[in-house]
């Protein structure tokens, strides 16, 4: 009996060390070409990856797992501004009160997937509480898609009825302790219905100012005048921030205040879906029109913006319902429509969006001792920006999800082609 446990001892830490061993063997991707999310292109090398870190750059490394030569390397993308479970119901519409929550589920985890092939490794969604059992499914691994930062419950804005600023720092602090990853807070009415704020300067001091404290990012809704007050206000980022003036990009740039205004793609978006939002909310005849005149504004915001030195702009698509899995369309939009160089554009959702998160040290570059997040596009983008639409490889925390750069069929979850 002795010996027979001796030998089950032995076969088990032998099995065990095999377990480890397996889990260690490297992972080499071959590359021809590698934009390495902070300005600089590589040529020829490869990638070694252990567990889910990227170990090394190393051209002589071997033996190859994925060769990738002949597409361009890149980190994941990362939009710092999305709705993920935001979705068009069984009737086709952005609201659908017959759904029920298992199709709900089913159509949040299929956005989760379509934005993951689109390229995108980690969002950050900021709206729903939602969001906090879809991020908790992808962490553990249970769906596939990407990371994913959350808000839960935005702060919304109506004027003195919101709150006391003691009030609000309460509201701050029940958030917080939700594990919402920042604060997302409306001081802002939406374009549809003019933009104008919806908070005071007291209200976002107090929200910006406990959000610090519980150290928690703001990411604030904002146009017109609130864009000014919000920076003034110490908040971290502020999207949309259409109507802002020359003076409030460079009050930004000074504070060193993230901002995160869209060209293309959302208002696109709701224009191309308008019958299946009409009616809904402030969805009206009205409201449409108000997105349309925003257009040309925010393509005209963006080249100003462009132009302030030191403001740090970030890629965020405040993607919704129809938007999901086309998030990269805002990365066309910004180099055609908005004046930005290709390489600045991609950089904006890779390293500086890292940064934005506080998640430098982990994403947004392939770099040693970073996460593996590494995708492959068919085509270069820094002479022809759509390639973004062309992702043929992806890789999320060392695990492969897609890969078609050898045939045409797929390969998932770790298989080997």
């Amino acid at each position: 009996m002795r010996i027979i446990r001796f030998i089950a001892v032995v076969v088990c830490v032998l099995s065990l060390s095999f377990c480890v061993f397996a889990q260690e063997k490297p992972v080499v991707i071959a590359a021809s070409a590698i934009i390495d999310g902070q300005g600089h292109v590589l040529h020829d090398t490869r990638i070694v990856i252990q567990n889910s870190k990227i170990v090394r750059i190393d051209p002589n490394a071997g033996p190859v797992t994925y060769d990738l030569r002949g597409l361009t390397v890149l980190p994941g993308f990362i939009d710092c501004h999305v709705h993920i479970t935001y979705h068009f119901g069984p009737n086709g519409r952005a609201e659908d009160k017959s759904e029920t929550p298992e199709q709900a589920a089913l159509a949040a985890e299929s956005n989760a997937w379509l934005t993951l092939m689109g390229g995108f490794t980690t969002v950050q969604s900021v709206g729903a509480p939602d969001d906090k059992p879809l991020r908790d499914m992808i962490n553990r691994g249970d769906v596939p898609g990407p990371r994913i930062l959350t808000a839960f419950r935005p702060l919304f804005g109506r004027g003195p009825a919101t709150g006391t600023p003691d009030q609000i720092r309460a509201y701050i602090d029940k958030v917080a302790d939700s594990s919402a990853d920042l604060i997302k807070i409306f001081a802002s009415e939406s374009i549809r219905d003019g933009g104008k704020p919806t908070l005071s300067q007291d209200q976002l001091n107090a929200a910006c100012d406990e959000a610090a404290k519980r150290g928690l990012r703001t990411l604030v809704h904002a146009y017109r005048d609130s864009v000014r007050m919000a920076t003034l206000a110490g908040c971290t980022e502020i999207e949309h921030g259409t109507f802002a003036t020359d003076d409030d990009l460079r009050l930004m740039a000074q504070h060193g205040t993230y901002f995160d205004p869209q060209v293309g793609l959302v208002i696109q978006n709701y224009l191309d879906n308008e019958s299946r939002y009409i009616g809904i909310g402030n969805y009206t005849e009205s409201g449409f029109e108000q997105m349309k005149q925003a257009l040309p504004l925010d393509a005209d915001l963006y080249h100003r913006a462009l132009k302030t030195p030191g403001l740090k702009i970030v890629f965020g698509t405040d993607a919704v319902a129809g938007a999901h899995g086309r998030n990269a369309e805002e990365l066309i939009d910004r180099v055609r429509d908005g004046g930005q160089d290709p390489m600045a554009a991609l950089i904006s959702a890779n390293s500086l969006a890292a940064e934005s998160l506080r998640l430098q040290k982990e994403i947004g570059s392939i770099a040693p001792g970073l996460q593996a997040d590494i995708i492959a596009l068919d085509g270069d983008p820094l002479t022809d920006i759509t390639a973004v639409r062309r992702v043929s490889f992806v890789m999320k925390g060392g695990v492969v999800y897609k890969n078609v750069s050898r045939d045409a069929i797929p390969h998932y979850a770790g298989v080997t082609p």
